[in-house]
């Protein structure tokens, strides 16, 4: 384990322009536990894991049930796995949603370009300056995209806790990071993990307008907006009345939870331009995107995460919300 090279392995990640980078490692029987390594194990993990789906929080997300052992231990997806560099990009602008009548309102991550494409592009950067300072090793990044609890891992590493709402947060930028991670087969030196300071707030929990955050850093999906308006797919079966009404004139992901969050008071802008909005996501007028077709949905949202919900699945989210306009949303649940 190197000390150096860990210290070379941050400083690269904040020259390639990450705001925050730590470590964890994955102990072995033969190395055993220092009083640095992990608090978590991929036993905990699985444990945590299977109770979230035996509760049928996951709703039709039936990837996330597949192989939950894997998804459990880096060291299933990629052999001989020993550290886990985890990184974060502060996507917070200052710029505020126009919610006057008639427009929606898309999460702020999603103001953007898609961060899938930023991080990800900075990741491979980063592990292919990994592979010449550790030549001889693997490495694998993912953002979003493999079956890692890159949350949990990011708690870990010290980028921040995971609040009651299930998110990371970050003592100097809020709710606003994007994640990624590079597992890696070089033993580096550990971070230490960061310390939930949520304390007794419940700020989050309250302000969820469907009721999704059933207990303290519990959610279940099937009732969160960013899923019904993101993950789930199609109409059927009919969406309860209670949801339709709650998700208000959200038509890409939920904010309420995250906006609430005390910690957020000294978030600061970003300096990623990628992040920087566009009218048509601080804006969104609901009737003009309604009469959007498919191939200008595409062209407009080309570089956007809100390709992720699809035509059929956006043009579902802008009735939900149309529908709404004159329904007023109930009281914040909680």
């Amino acid at each position: 384990m190197s000390a150096a090279l860990t210290a070379q392995i941050k400083q690269a990640a904040q020259d390639l322009g990450f705001d925050v980078v730590g470590i964890s490692r994955l102990s072995t029987r033969e190395h055993g536990a220092s009083s640095r390594d992990q608090h978590i194990s991929p036993d905990s993990l699985l444990t945590r894991l299977h109770d979230w789906l035996q509760r049928g929080f996951h709703a039709t997300m039936a990837w996330m049930a597949r192989d939950p052992q894997r998804r459990a231990d880096p060291a299933m997806v990629l052999p001989g796995c020993r550290s886990i560099i985890s990184l974060g990009m502060n996507y917070y602008t200052d710029e505020r949603a126009d919610e006057r009548q008639g427009n929606g309102r898309i999460a702020r991550y999603a103001w953007g370009l898609d961060y899938h494409d930023i991080v990800g592009d900075r990741l491979r950067q980063l592990a292919t300056q990994l592979g010449a300072l550790a030549p001889g090793h693997q490495h694998r990044p993912y953002v979003d995209t493999g079956p890692v609890m890159e949350k949990a891992w990011a708690q870990q590493a010290g980028l921040g806790w995971i609040g009651k709402h299930s998110n990371l947060v970050s003592a100097q930028f809020g709710s606003w990071l994007v994640l990624g991670e590079i597992l890696t087969t070089v033993e580096l030196e550990p971070d230490e993990a960061g310390t939930d300071l949520c304390g007794s707030c419940t700020l989050c929990i309250q302000a969820c307008p469907t009721g999704a955050i059933t207990e303290p850093y519990v959610v279940d999906a099937g009732r969160c907006i960013s899923y019904l308006t993101i993950e789930r797919r199609g109409n059927e079966p009919a969406l309860p009345e209670e949801l339709r009404r709650g998700i208000g004139n959200r038509i890409f992901g939920c904010d309420d939870c995250l906006d609430i969050c005390p910690y957020n008071h000294q978030a600061t802008p970003t300096s990623e331009p990628g992040f920087q909005p566009s009218p048509i996501t601080t804006a969104p007028d609901l009737r003009d995107l309604a009469d959007m077709d498919e191939p200008t949905f595409k062209t407009t949202f080309a570089q956007s995460p809100i390709t992720r919900a699809k035509y059929s699945g956006f043009r579902r989210n802008l009735s939900w919300a149309l529908s709404n306009t004159s329904t007023p949303p109930p009281t914040a649940a909680g």
